[in-house]
């Protein structure tokens, strides 16, 4: 017998019994709707997760962190400094390896305008390798990366780049410290409400860095021009200078350490960093790296892996406990498929007969049955996966229901996958249905019914065929 035949026969088999087939297809139907949906809601979940803490920082970069003292496998003191950033490098997997180095020992200013009117601090300058400013993820609003090198200590002039509002920095030396006038920052009007510039404009104005030490005729100075050859885009995830700070090459920041103490006779060479970045060319791949880190003695580092990992823990709870629920509403369909069958068979029992003394072989018999009770698993999947669809669909678009129906806000799903998931007017996805997910239901669903059908398929082949014409 052929597959399209045994096909056939199948369909118009179940079409007999349409009631009794259509309430077999609900329980399939419930089972398949409440996986994929249980399913969905921890993939949506998942997203939001990453979503977050993307917004919080690079989840595919570990920071190694340079406090206490710490050792190696061999017991030897090791220090976080340029060496250990090299040795990162090497580590597989990893793409860039730099500090973010602070001036805050640095005592000078930078200053910009007429006769240097307008002034900040150094606590906004920030030492990275160029090497790894696009590795790491930054972005250009314009101009172009710093060049590579640094560290001369006989320029006169010291590449950098500034955020988008770095201007607003500055301060007006002329005006008292009391005075409002003194300061401008980012989203300050005027008495009409027109928005006032930063003092400084970073597309014309010059900027000079003075490094200085001591008072009146025994005050030490050394001043650069600082030459901005880029512009950084607002990225609040990768530092706060993205939006308002100067960065240079940590090889320049460095040569001003040294300057800077030498004019103070500052004799300890402190050249180990707090805090180094590791940027890992995979999301998968953090934990390796990380725990190759913590292999070479640097045990103190932390990267938004773990906290991801901790959040997914957490929703795949959730999702198991649902998803044991949805399973409980397939093995009762499965029960009734088994159920199902086993009536169809005391039914067809004389038709069983007759085939058999036809000689039609015990394998077609059961390859029939099996057949019918896979197709309830199909059907039923297809409409479990449809029904899946179209919940998602007005669980993606509920704030839009809610508000035609006249009702404000979202909906609260934060019992549901174990808390810290609120899906509000300002969320859009709240399931997530891929086509891994389409397909693997269908799947799922039809092995249901083809497992279902074993037993009754079996006992079909096992009855004798002379009894078998005999039954009314």
């Amino acid at each position: 017998m052929k597959i399209s035949d045994e096909i056939a026969l199948s369909a118009r088999n179940l079409a007999r019994r349409k009631g009794r087939t259509a309430l077999t297809l609900i329980g399939v139907v419930i089972g398949t709707c409440m996986v994929v949906l249980m399913i969905s809601l921890g993939i949506a979940q998942t997203q939001a997760n990453d979503e977050m803490l993307q917004s919080w920082g690079d989840l595919t970069q570990v920071q190694v962190y340079g406090y206490g003292t710490q050792v190696d496998a061999n017991g030897k003191t090791i220090h976080l400094d340029d060496a250990a950033i090299e040795s990162f490098k090497k580590l597989d997997h990893v793409v860039a390896a730099t500090a973010y180095a602070e001036a805050y020992n640095l005592n000078g200013t930078i200053d910009a305008g007429k006769n240097g009117r307008y002034q900040t601090q150094l606590y906004n300058v920030v030492g990275i390798d160029p090497a790894a400013l696009e590795p790491m993820g930054f972005a250009l609003q314009s101009g172009k990366w710093l060049p590579e090198g640094g560290g001369n200590s006989k320029a006169t002039k010291i590449p950098v780049l500034v955020g988008a509002n770095a201007g607003y920095g500055f301060e007006d030396t002329r005006k008292s410290e009391n005075s409002s006038k003194r300061y401008r920052w980012q989203g300050m009007t005027d008495a009409k409400g027109d928005p006032l510039p930063p003092f400084v404009d970073i597309d014309k104005d010059k900027m000079t860095l003075t490094l200085s030490y001591g008072e009146g005729s025994s005050q030490k100075s050394q001043t650069w021009e600082l030459e901005i050859v880029g512009v950084l885009q607002q990225d609040y995830a990768k530092g706060y200078f993205t939006d308002s700070g100067i960065v240079m090459r940590v090889a320049d920041l460095k040569m001003l350490e040294t300057l800077y103490n030498k004019m103070a006779r500052i004799t300890t060479n402190d050249q180990n960093y707090q805090q180094v970045y590791v940027k890992v060319d995979d999301l998968k791949n953090v934990p390796e790296v990380e725990e190759a880190i913590h292999e070479l003695g640097y045990s103190s580092t932390y990267s938004m892996n773990q906290q991801r990992e901790e959040m997914n823990k957490q929703t795949m709870r959730s999702q198991m406990i649902f998803g044991g629920v949805a399973a409980v509403s397939l093995l009762v369909a499965a029960i009734n498929i088994i159920n199902t069958m086993t009536m169809a068979i005391y039914e067809r029992t004389r038709e069983i007969g007759v085939m058999k003394v036809l000689g039609c072989e015990l394998n077609n018999i059961r390859a029939m049955f099996l057949m019918e009770s896979s197709c309830i698993g199909f059907l039923g999947g297809v409409l479990g996966v449809a029904f899946s669809l179209l919940a998602s669909l007005v669980l993606n678009n509920i704030s839009t229901i809610l508000g035609v129906l006249g009702q404000d806000g979202g909906i609260d799903l934060s019992g549901i996958m174990g808390g810290g998931m609120y899906m509000g007017a300002g969320s859009t996805t709240i399931s997530v249905i891929p086509p891994w997910l389409v397909l693997g239901a269908l799947v799922f669903a039809t092995v249901v019914g083809f497992v279902a059908g074993i037993v009754p398929a079996n006992k079909a082949v096992k009855i004798s065929a002379l009894e078998a014409i005999r039954h009314d």
